[in-house]
């Protein structure tokens, strides 16, 4: 008896021993669903919220080039930024050699009038001496041809004048508009060149923002609506959307709004600046900015169902405010949003909520 107690004690630790080797395959357990935080998708009042930035543009730039080639730049009378009035004289073109071809030119019409009078009394004397027999008729009609002759060539010689004094006044390159001087490129003693430009004006001085908007943003915008623009400065100025793009660029995703603002002199083209998109209050569906990831096929959110399995949807936002963003598509109010812990979920993966992560 003793000797069996004793082969039983021995035997006990190898039989646990090779239970606890045995078991491997029943006893695993599967590891636990990862943990994630989660809220709600529900209706709230939303302000406006949404921003976006871009560069100051003259709202119109207009361009000043001489209209004739070869001639010397002899005065430049305004410099960059000044402000320019219609009509005003912005340089002065050299006419010395067409001055001489002007005198030519009045030279031959005063020799052209004088043959025409010539010609004129000639035929004038001939008058009623037709089938009279005191000159033959082909005479009497070569003295009016030859009147007529020197008539057209009296006006031949006025449009030659004409045009040299035309030629003359555009050599005076004036401002189609008022405006700032944004961009001077004259410079006196410089052959002129029909079409390139010497000067670069913004209409009436006017300066707006040309600024980038989300796609989904778009639909919330209105020409009119009123916006707050903050300058690299830190000025803040008020304008109103004048213009929204007709288009969205398939790189970016991103559509323009033009934003009107007042004359002032620290608007300069080419300069940053943000606008606020002021909106009332509205009651909308949002999410908290958190839950919207993005990647190249746009916005999308991860949902749980009823068995806390992940679904991903794609969204459109809209309005952004106080850390939430507006849901305009793709979600519906109730649905739990996957917020932290989602970086490495897959569609269709089990998931656990942080204790206070389900709302």
């Amino acid at each position: 008896m003793t000797i069996k107690l004793h082969l039983i004690a021995l035997a006990l630790p190898f039989t646990l021993l090779l239970a606890a080797c045995g078991g491997g395959e029943d006893g695993a357990k599967e590891p636990p669903p990862p943990t994630v935080t989660v809220a709600r998708i529900e209706q709230r009042a939303l302000d406006g919220g949404l921003s976006a930035s871009g560069r100051l543009i003259p709202r119109e730039e207009v361009a000043v080039a001489p209209e004739l080639s070869g001639y010397r730049i002899a005065r430049v009378l305004v410099e960059e930024d000044a402000r320019v009035g219609a009509g005003q004289v912005l340089a002065v073109l050299d006419d010395t050699l067409l001055r001489s071809q002007i005198d030519q030119a009045r030279a031959q019409l005063s020799q052209q009038q004088v043959a025409y009078e010539k010609a004129r009394m000639e035929a004038g004397r001939v008058a009623g001496l037709d089938n009279q027999g005191v000159l033959s008729q082909e005479a009497i009609d070569q003295r009016r041809i030859a009147a007529r002759s020197a008539q057209a060539a009296v006006g031949v010689a006025k449009a030659q004048l004409d045009d040299l004094l035309t030629r003359q006044r555009r050599l005076i390159i004036r401002s189609p508009v008022a405006g700032r001087v944004l961009q001077r490129s004259a410079r006196p003693g410089e052959p002129s060149a029909s079409g390139t430009v010497l000067f670069t004006i913004a209409r009436d001085d006017l300066v707006e923002l040309d600024a980038e908007v989300a796609e989904a943003a778009m639909g919330t915008l209105a020409i009119g609506d009123p916006a707050v623009v903050t300058l690299a400065s830190g000025a803040k100025v008020n304008g109103r959307v004048r213009l929204l793009g007709a288009r969205v660029d398939n790189q970016t995703g991103l559509s323009r709004a033009r934003i009107a603002l007042p004359v002032r002199p620290d608007l300069r083209p080419g300069g940053f600046a943000q606008a606020s998109f002021v909106k009332e209050s509205a009651t909308v569906l949002t999410a908290p900015e958190k839950a919207v990831h993005y990647d190249a096929d746009g916005a999308y959110m991860l949902l749980l169902d009823k068995g806390d399995r992940v679904r991903r949807v794609s969204v459109r936002t809209g309005r952004r405010a106080a850390g939430m963003v507006e849901i305009v598509s793709g979600a519906k109010p109730g649905a739990r949003a996957v917020l932290g812990g989602g970086a490495f979920l897959l569609e269709g993966d089990r998931v656990r909520t942080a204790p206070g992560g389900r709302a």
